[in-house]
């Protein structure tokens, strides 16, 4: 078995009222930052996968994202897995 990285990205689906996306939107405009239209606040996991393949680690961290790590009601999830460095 090897060892890979899986970084989640967990983001509020489209069209949900996302408060803190919008207070820093609102911060950022205050600020002069008038280029930016819309923020999104999500979150990124990390975590350190064995398995036989960076396939076989992603498939099991979606699961886990599945059951745990997001809602699946109000939040999008993408993995991504690698090879350490």
């Amino acid at each position: 078995m090897s060892r890979f990285t899986v970084e989640v990205l967990v983001t509020p689906r489209p069209g949900l009222l996302d408060p803190q996306g919008k207070a820093i939107h609102h911060a950022l405009a205050s600020l002069g930052y008038d280029a930016v239209e819309d923020v999104r606040v999500g979150k990124a996991i990390y975590l350190e996968v064995a398995a036989a393949s960076a396939e076989e680690a992603a498939e099991r961290v979606e699961e886990a994202c599945r059951k745990l790590l997001a809602n699946p009601v109000t939040e999008d999830f993408r993995v991504t897995a690698e090879a350490p460095r």
